[in-house]
């Protein structure tokens, strides 16, 4: 059960500290919470949280059953995450490497941003990618069915927090400022992080 755990925390660890590095749908919550206000702001952000759920559901339901037929699937997986680990690796310290910049948030289009964020989310590639690797990490060949439950529902409900907490906070100058002073800091945190956790799950024996 203990390795259970390991690899559940492991994967929502890395899950969680996606958060902390801005991507495309989190700027597009910071600019609509700006521009078009919070409420906006969270209307998209649960859209994307929503998105993230159904993800991780199909993901967990389509790897599970292909991990139950085929073992030796895991050992692909694990090289998969090691290697999307180190992927973010470099983009967080290539993003540790650049010079100051403003944060380019713009806006979402559109009425219903729910649906906005719902679609943009489902229709991400990346999304898939993050999901695969993800459910790699936190399950193996002999996972009971509580961990895929457990990573479904806690990883649903920490995109949801982490959504609406940038619609909220980000929204607001002073803390989009100490973001942009810490920025090359904690990027160059992450992408220590990123290389460790590459190295842990590539050495990790389920």
């Amino acid at each position: 059960m203990s390795d259970h755990l390991a690899s559940l925390a492991l994967a929502l660890g890395i899950f969680s500290l996606g958060f902390i590095s801005i991507g495309p749908n989190i700027l597009a919550i910071i600019g609509t919470s700006m521009e078009r206000g919070r409420a906006q702001g969270k209307r998209l952000a649960m859209g994307v949280a929503v998105g993230s759920g159904l993800w991780a559901t199909l993901t967990v339901g389509g790897l599970t059953a292909l991990i139950t037929a085929y073992a030796e699937a895991v050992t692909v997986l694990k090289v998969f995450g090691a290697g999307y680990l180190l992927w973010l690796a470099y983009k967080a310290f290539r993003s540790a490497a650049r010079p100051e910049g403003d944060i380019a948030a713009r806006a979402a289009r559109g009425g219903n941003l729910f649906l906005r964020g719902l679609t943009v989310q489902m229709t991400n590639p990346k999304a898939a990618l993050q999901w695969i690797a993800i459910v790699g990490i936190g399950l193996g060949p002999e996972a009971p069915l509580w961990t895929g439950l457990a990573l479904i529902a806690i990883a649903t409900s920490l995109s949801l927090a982490g959504h609406l907490a940038y619609a909220v906070t980000f929204s607001t100058q002073p803390v989009i400022v100490f973001y942009r002073r810490a920025r090359r800091w904690i990027d160059a945190g992450l992408g220590l992080f990123f290389t460790f956790a590459a190295f842990k799950l590539a050495t990790f024996e389920r």
